[in-house]
């Protein structure tokens, strides 16, 4: 995404330098009152590569051994934002050893004698947050063997910063950015001599952000999982930090808090990690039961949709499904088109997912997957069920909105004599085409079956005359469709019995075999899995159903079912990918 400075973006910055160099000047912290426990966990793989050299941050890897971190060209913008965020340091700390504490501290006061008087990107709110936290959790890693001066001017550091986010956490972005930002003030104003008085503002100004963006069913307007995952940890993060210091927790962070834990726990799947919609990935691995573990809220999650989400599940199988409309306006800068678009996971294994977002692969992946073609569910005439509006200007940055969205989104869930049932619909091809999507997908008691059924219909007189104009615009030869079923890069699909099922095996041992009727055409073709931590989209392959619309309605009936010699209980013992690049 290109960037221009608009008044407004320009206006903030300002405002941001202004405050930051103020911050830098102001009197010094010198000890910490308390700590709060070290909350956030890094990899020791990615901390051991950091150590070799090997930096890697939003998909971009520099090799750079005995470099200096802040004298590298940053390759993005992003890339630049996540070294300032010290996310870096939690994968140091999890190594843990002398050369990466000697490494983290090279880095840090690297940072502070460039930044440190206030210059440079990093000092914008949710960075400054994120990057205080760190501090904080890690500064018993960090002042190992440090001087007295070096001391000082980390002391000074993150006073400074602290100040900074007084004065500036509440005009952070709305949503994840203003929540790290208001954590990081929270947090610093417990642990720093001195500035206990920001703890009242800075609680307050969290709980009327709890109010503004978490909903009264736990959900965010981003309706991202993984994002709300990262709210709800911070949250939690900070009533721990609270708690431990000996103050109350107010209501409306123990009610965001209660809305939010039941509302997870319908977006995980059998292996516990989080359906990957709305521009959100499966979640760093461990932080959802961290987090539920340390609110400690146990109400069971309620029946129906959550955040827009409905659940199935029984035996070692959960299928999650988007079951509304995306986020309009600023909350679908990273929304995407998959409504009606489901995942499926058996025990430890995905086997059908979504592409995922293509944001660290540049902004033709990101485009790419926040299409309807990039999601398990059906795509009508090229069309996807919400399209990109036109480049927006958003905070000096631009941005794609999606427009066109679906308006009716009806949705049904019940348990039958066999099973489990969702059935939903939605018209976002009625205004280009007549048509309306619906799709019905039942899962069976046993959870070794899944059932589905798409249906492209006319259900007006005008959607009728509307079909009618396209199919004479293409000469009576049908709408062409297409129903895709992405699947993980680890499961092996294959075409069998005389072309009419697809035979899909999971490293686990288990096999699933995929029918449909006979009009469609099947097929087998490359897909792609984009997932953070990689240099590149995974190659995958995706099942693909194909056909025409000729008439006012048009039914496609497909399953899903392990193959019958597939054991009930799969011992699951072969590990995960831990790989940070290809």
């Amino acid at each position: 995404m290109s960037e221009r400075v608009t008044w407004p973006a320009a206006a903030t910055r300002c405002l941001n330098r202004v405050h930051a160099r103020l911050a830098a000047r102001a009197r010094p912290v010198t000890a910490f009152v308390s700590q709060p426990e070290p909350r956030s966990t890094g990899s020791v793989a990615r901390g051991r590569q950091l150590c070799a050299g090997n930096l890697m941050f939003a998909g971009h890897l520099v090799e750079a051994p005995d470099v200096m971190i802040w004298d590298i060209d940053p390759p993005s913008a992003t890339w630049e934002a996540e070294i300032h965020g010290f996310g870096w340091l939690d994968d140091l700390a999890a190594v843990g050893d002398a050369p990466a504490r000697a490494l983290a501290q090279r880095w840090l006061w690297g940072w502070i004698e460039r930044h440190g008087a206030g210059r440079g990107r990093g000092w914008v709110p949710e960075l400054a947050g994120r990057r205080l936290i760190r501090w904080i959790h890690h500064a018993i890693f960090l002042l190992r063997g440090i001087d007295r001066d070096r001391s000082d001017a980390f002391y000074r550091a993150l006073g400074a910063q602290t100040l900074f986010l007084a004065r500036r956490g509440a005009a952070a972005p709305p949503g994840l950015p203003r929540f790290e930002a208001l954590t990081g003030l929270i947090y610093a104003s417990l642990s720093l001599q001195g500035m206990e008085r920001l703890t009242a503002p800075g609680e307050g100004a969290l709980e009327a952000e709890c109010t503004r963006q978490v909903d009264a069913q736990g959900g965010i307007p981003t309706r991202n999982p993984e994002e709300l995952l990262e709210v709800f940890t911070l949250l939690t993060w900070t009533a721990a930090a609270l708690e431990e210091a000996g103050h109350e927790c107010g209501p409306e962070l123990q009610k965001a808090m209660a809305r939010i834990a039941p509302t997870l726990r319908r977006l995980r799947h059998a292996d516990g990690a989080l359906a990957r919609f709305q521009g959100g990935g499966r979640g760093l691995e461990g932080r959802l039961d961290q987090a539920l573990a340390v609110a400690g809220v146990k109400r069971r999650p309620s029946e129906g949709l959550a955040m827009g989400y409905a659940r199935l599940a029984a035996g070692r199988t959960t299928v999650l499904i988007d079951a509304a409309s995306p986020p309009e306006g600023r909350a679908s800068i990273d929304a995407h088109a998959s409504t009606l678009a489901f995942e499926l996971t058996s025990g430890r294994r995905p086997l059908i997912v979504s592409c995922g977002s293509g944001a660290t692969f540049g902004e033709d992946w990101r485009r790419a997957g926040r299409a309807t073609p990039s999601h398990s569910t059906l795509c009508l005439d090229g069309y996807s069920s919400a399209r990109l509006g036109p480049p927006t200007w958003i905070g000096g940055v631009e941005h794609e909105l999606l427009e066109d969205l679906p308006h009716r989104v009806p949705v049904e869930l019940t348990t039958t004599a066999t099973g489990q049932r969702f059935e939903g619909g939605h018209d976002g091809f009625v205004s280009t085409h007549g048509l309306t999507h619906a799709r019905t997908l039942e899962l069976a008691q046993d959870g070794r079956g899944l059932s589905g059924e798409d249906v492209l219909v006319t259900l007006t007189e005008a959607d009728k005359r509307l079909f009618d104009r396209r199919l004479d615009s293409v000469r009576l030869s049908g709408l062409p469709w297409q129903i895709r079923f992405h699947l993980h890069p680890e499961v092996e699909a294959e075409i069998d019995m005389g072309g009419s099922a697809v035979s899909l095996s999971l490293r686990s041992g288990e096999v699933w075999v995929f029918r449909c009727d006979a009009e469609p055409d099947l097929t087998v073709e490359p897909s792609v899995y984009l997932e953070k931590g990689r240099l590149r989209p995974r190659a995958a392959k995706q099942v693909v159903l194909s056909g025409r619309a000729m008439e006012y309605a048009t039914r496609i009936r497909w399953s899903l079912a392990k193959a019958q010699d597939t054991a009930v209980a799969v011992r699951d013992v072969e590990p995960a990918e831990v790989e940070l690049t290809d």
